[in-house]
């Protein structure tokens, strides 16, 4: 349930052009038939957007089968910010997670938020990996699959597992029946030679690369199976490698509780303002309270609990959705009127044919990636152990990723991402980050021998470089200008503050034309179009 910014840029096959690539060791003196030769390759075309007015889109063939590249190809749909600069630095790919994320939009908020000196000096190309968006061929398994309104995600009867377990089955089956073909080859090791299939059509000797999330996997992959072709690595908000992929959802469960109590934690402090309490405990029990009215009569017939879960599992990923969360919450308990919450329930989680494709990107990657129980005793077993603990998302991310029990392909082995060969490498982590739990900072800056990790300590939102910290993209700015990484002596090499939390949204209508249908649109700041780009669960 991957929910992104909409993708402006429509990416199209073009035989001619006269944008052009340039390599990325290019300098302003080379000669012009080095720089024909990768225009060749990749044809660029304008496909300016109100926001992104330099934006320019282009598509290259790949192998569906890298061990045949003579046969069956796909479609990679690719975005371009080109460079400015006199002094130029090569393409700077870029990725926001998921798997299953977009990356065509990120590359125009990229080069626009970075300062503009650094900007100027690199083409920032933005894709969409194999299965995703504009690419060809798309994916998608089960239209509708998180259509409303969905069984109750806690299996508490065997009728509410069964119901759950068909449903797994059911998307897992349609996968492998429609895609076929396909389903082998979408995965982390697949997309990371997509990755270099790319440096090669721009013309490139070495890549320069920015990924978010699920981002910072498949560039710590792509630097160890070709580590000689990576010039500069930015990792932010980083999968830990060594929990791929059943364990690591584990470990996000346990996060995601804690994001969620430090949610009714603020919403206490604001008692004025919403009227639920001033002792969090007693917030987050009136919660579970709604949680199971809603269980048995669902708001607008739409937000039943699995979608409660939904609407609120944004609030985990960026703390700017909690005065929209909270004003919900709060109109729900305290006036019986549901229609915030259903209104934040469509815009906040409610899955269009983009999620669709998202989803079934994610499922496609994750269950193919490693191995996962195909026991569903094991799942039960550990799922209930998570669910005594941290109970606000252990069962709904459970059955998010249940197909994997179900998975028509067999599984990889996840790469040791372990890596002695790389020039200086950058990693962002913030402390209380759900989505990528702390311990996978950690985890990279260890396996990563040449890297520096730079930590926003206290901070909880998932995607924190370029969403308004200026201590954290003074790093950035200064390591893609000239590659220097802060060096400290303990475990984290530089400790930036957290931004200040949110504060209520000033009283508008309680209606549902409320504040909730334009809070994505009109937020100013750098944070809320960031993570409507990152988009959740990824």
């Amino acid at each position: 349930m991957r929910r992104s910014a909409a993708v402006f840029c429509g990416a199209t096959v073009v035989l001619a052009g006269t944008l052009t690539a340039v390599p990325a060791n290019a300098s302003a003196s080379q000669s012009a038939n080095t720089v024909q030769a990768a225009a060749a390759k990749v044809a660029w075309k304008k496909c300016a957007t109100d926001d992104y007015p330099t934006l320019q889109c282009a598509s290259v063939k790949v192998p569906l089968n890298y061990a045949k590249p003579g046969g069956k190809k796909i479609t990679l749909a690719l975005s371009r910010v080109p460079h400015t600069s006199k002094t130029y630095q090569g393409p700077l790919l870029v990725n926001p997670g998921g798997p299953g994320g977009s990356g065509l939009t990120l590359a125009g908020f990229v080069a626009s938020s970075l300062p503009k000196k650094v900007a100027a000096q690199y083409d920032v190309v933005g894709f969409d990996p194999r299965g995703v968006g504009k690419s060809k061929p798309a994916l998608d398994c089960k239209p509708g699959y998180f259509n409303p309104v969905r069984p109750d995600s806690v299996p508490s009867t065997s009728a509410i597992e069964k119901a759950n377990l068909s449903r797994a089955q059911s998307f897992a089956k349609a996968c492998g029946t429609k895609y076929k073909d396909v389903l082998p080859y979408i995965n982390t090791i697949s997309a990371v030679k997509d990755l270099d299939s790319i440096r090669k059509a721009l013309g490139a000797k070495k890549i320069n690369y920015f990924g978010y999330s699920y981002g910072t996997y498949l560039g710590a992959v792509y630097a160890k199976l070709y580590p000689q072709r990576v010039r500069r690595l930015v990792l932010d908000s980083i999968v830990d490698p060594t929990g791929v992929w059943y364990e690591d959802n584990l470990d996000q469960d346990y996060a995601f509780d804690k994001r969620h109590k430090a949610l009714m934690a603020w919403i206490a402090k604001y008692d004025s303002t919403y009227k639920l309490g001033t002792d969090p405990a007693k917030i987050e029990a009136k919660w579970y309270a709604m949680r199971a009215a809603l269980a048995k009569k669902p708001a607008g017939g739409k937000v039943g609990a699995s979608e409660l879960e939904d609407t609120f599992l944004p609030g985990g990923y960026y703390n700017g959705y909690w005065p929209y969360l909270a004003e919900a919450f709060a109109a729900y308990v305290n006036k019986g009127d549901a229609d915030p919450l259903v209104e934040a329930y469509e815009n906040f989680a409610a899955i269009d044919s983009s999620g669709d494709n998202g989803y079934s990107v994610y499922a496609s990657v994750q269950c193919r990636d490693a191995a996962w129980p195909r026991d569903w005793k094991k799942w039960t077993k550990d799922n209930w152990a998570v669910y005594k603990k941290a109970p606000f998302m252990a069962w709904n991310n459970a059955w998010y990723n249940a197909p994997c029990a179900f998975w028509p392909t067999k599984s990889l082995k996840p790469v040791n991402v372990a890596n002695s060969k790389l020039p200086p490498v950058l990693l962002f982590q913030a402390t209380d980050d759900a989505a990528t739990p702390y311990q996978g900072g950690v985890t990279v800056h260890k396996l990563l021998k040449n890297s520096s990790l730079v930590v926003e300590q206290g901070g909880g939102n998932h995607g924190i470089s370029l969403s308004g910290n200026t201590c954290l993209d003074k790093y950035l700015a200064t390591y893609l200008t000239n590659g220097k990484v802060p060096r400290g002596k303990g475990k984290v090499d530089a400790v930036c503050k957290k931004l200040p939390d949110p504060k209520p949204q000033a009283a508008q209508q309680s209606s549902a034309q409320s504040t909730l249908s334009t809070a994505p649109e009109t937020a100013a700041t750098n944070g809320d179009t960031l993570h409507g780009i990152l988009g959740f669960r990824g």
